[in-house]
Parts: C-alpha cells; sequence; structure tokens
C-alpha cells in the first residue's frame, strides 16, 4: 500500500464513480466508523469529512490505528457501513487471501492498515500490551534497517481498484488472466523507456536500469508472492524452465508488484537522494498505467477451466 495523496485520489476517484446521480445527503457521516476497501483488502475507518465535490460524494477517512499519513479522499465506492454482516466479509476476506495477523517478514505490515480485528485487540490488551509492543518494536528495527528511509508507492486510486477487481475476479468468479498477454511486462516496461525518451529527447540509463530492475523483481517475486492460489496451476502449465514470467504476464500481475515493492526494497541499503529518485520514477510510471489502464489491462478474465483447458492444448 503506498502513500496515498489527497489530490490524486480526488482526480483519479472521479474516473470510479458510480453511475447514480448524487443525493443530497451523504451515504457516510463526519465521525462514523466504516469499513473501506484498499487494494484487496478491507480495513476499518473513520470519515473525517464528508464533501460533495464535481456531483460525487468524496469521504476523508483516517485508517484506525494507522498513522495519519494514510488519511485519504475515497469515493463511496470503496466504502461499507460497518455491521456485523460486512464485518464477517472482512473476515472472510482476509481467510481467503491468506492474511497472516503474524507477518513473516516483519515489514509487510507497513504495507497495509490493520483490520478492525487487530484494532480490537489492541484496545483490549491496553493493560498488558507486550506483544502489540514486540511488534511494534520488530517493525521499528525493521525501518532502522534501512536507516529510517522506506519507499512509499502511490498507486492511483483507479489502479486501487483494479486490484480489487483483480482479487474478484480470481478469487470470487474463478476466473484467470489468459496467457500469454500481450503486452506482456517486457513489452510495458519497454514502451514505457521509448515514451520518456521520446519527452526528454534523450535516454536515460538510470531509467533503464530502474527498469531492468523492476523486470528482474517481477520474474523473482511473481512464482514466490504475486500470484493466488488459483493461479498456481496455470502458471506451472504455462512458465517452462527457460522462460521468464515478464515475457508472459501482463499489467494486472506487474500492477501487484507494486504493492510488495515497499516491502522487497526496505532490505536494500539505499541513498536518501537515490531513494527520492526511485520514488520519483515509480510514481511516475504507475501514472503511465494509469494513463494506458483501457489498453494495458483486461476488462473481464476467462474461466478457469476454459484457460487451463487452452493451456493443455498448447503444451500437448
Amino acid at each position: 500500500m503506498g502513500n496515498s495523496s489527497k489530490d490524486d485520489s480526488l482526480t483519479d476517484g472521479d474516473a470510479s464513480s458510480g453511475d447514480a446521480p448524487p443525493s443530497k445527503t451523504s451515504l457516510y457521516t463526519e465521525g462514523e466508523k466504516v469499513l473501506a476497501y484498499h487494494g484487496p483488502r478491507i480495513y476499518e475507518a473513520k470519515v473525517q469529512k464528508a464533501e460533495l465535490m464535481k456531483k460525487e460524494w468524496k469521504f476523508f477517512v483516517h485508517y484506525l490505528g494507522w498513522n495519519k499519513s494514510w488519511d485519504e479522499w475515497v469515493g463511496a465506492d470503496r466504502l461499507m457501513k460497518l455491521t456485523e454482516e460486512n464485518v464477517l466479509k472482512q473476515q472472510e476476506l482476509d481467510k481467503k487471501q491468506g492474511v497472516d495477523k503474524n507477518v513473516k517478514s516483519g515489514r509487510s505490515a507497513h504495507t497495509r492498515p490493520k483490520s478492525s480485528a487487530d484494532v480490537k485487540a489492541e484496545k483490549e490488551d491496553t493493560k498488558t500490551n507486550v506483544v502489540k509492543t514486540k511488534k511494534r518494536k520488530t517493525e521499528s528495527v525493521a525501518e532502522g534497517a534501512s536507516s529510517e528511509k522506506s519507499v512509499k508507492i502511490q498507486i492511483p486510486s483507479t489502479l486501487r481498484k483494479q486490484l480489487v477487481d483483480d482479487w474478484d475476479f480470481v478469487n470470487q468468479q474463478d476466473k484467470l488472466v489468459k496467457l500469454p498477454r500481450s503486452p506482456t511486462v517486457d513489452e510495458i516496461l519497454s514502451k514505457y523507456l521509448d515514451y520518456r525518451s521520446k519527452k526528454e529527447n534523450t535516454t536515460s540509463d538510470s531509467l533503464a536500469e530502474i527498469l531492468k530492475g523492476i523486470r528482474c523483481y517481477f520474474d523473482k517475486a511473481l512464482p514466490v508472492m504475486l500470484l493466488y492460489k488459483k493461479e498456481r496451476k496455470q502458471f506451472q502449465d504455462v512458465v517452462l524452465d527457460d522462460m521468464s514470467p515478464s515475457n508472459i504476464y501482463g499489467a494486472e500481475h506487474l500492477l501487484r508488484l507494486f504493492v510488495k515493492l515497499p516491502e522487497l526494497l526496505a532490505y536494500v541499503s539505499i541513498e536518501e537522494e537515490t531513494l527520492t529518485r526511485l520514488q520519483q520514477k515509480l510514481t511516475d510510471f504507475l501514472k503511465f498505467l494509469q494513463k494506458n489502464q483501457s489498453t494495458f489491462f483486461l476488462s473481464t478474465y476467462d474461466s478457469i477451466k476454459g484457460v487451463e483447458g487452452k493451456g493443455k492444448g498448447k503444451d500437448d
């Protein structure tokens, strides 16, 4: 989860608004506790402000248990009422994603807000908060390992919604991305390099190195942390020993990498100046993905049976 900015969320949120005409009365009120989608998960949040902007209600939310730097403006499509039914939906979503409350790496907890279950556990443990304190210290050490520097990747809200839809297609609708994709990850990275080169009238060696690094991270991370359980058989069928995932997969899986990048880069020693440039380049690349969202991303996936059937035919 990147550190979302208010302006970016306001601009991008308009593109994903619903078809229903705006009501004069807000669906959510200031101070109301709600459940909010962020990426493929749901978190407990509190509505700080509610404003009608460009004929659409926008809500400035604070994720409970998290620093105010995560606060952001979201549309009504990202929120749900805090009801018992929706809390069960949140818990079921966590369960299906295999969310581990005791994060193995000790770092990925930085990439997302806490769920309502986490917040309630903290409230109950205010007197004997040994476990939570220990967890926070572990996270502090993780940050200290990179000299208190962390990579914050700002993912535009329309792409965050893309992540939610992506999760829903695979885990709820039993559908998969048809492979090989076009354009592939490798082709998208090349298109971005060409785009920047034409815009700046020069080819940047540093940018080429960054894109090479993204490609390398993608190829290594895909089978380990970027696939959902239902996608693993397809990976085994399609990606042979001499193939690179970046030449087979596309934007859908590349976007998942940007959710994991802060966690991966936390292990790398990066100078502050280099870190700032890297964040700028990664943010610009995401804007490029957003600009070409309708071209790079699929609007729907294929059924698992259909995809596996076609894959077996090719292998045979």
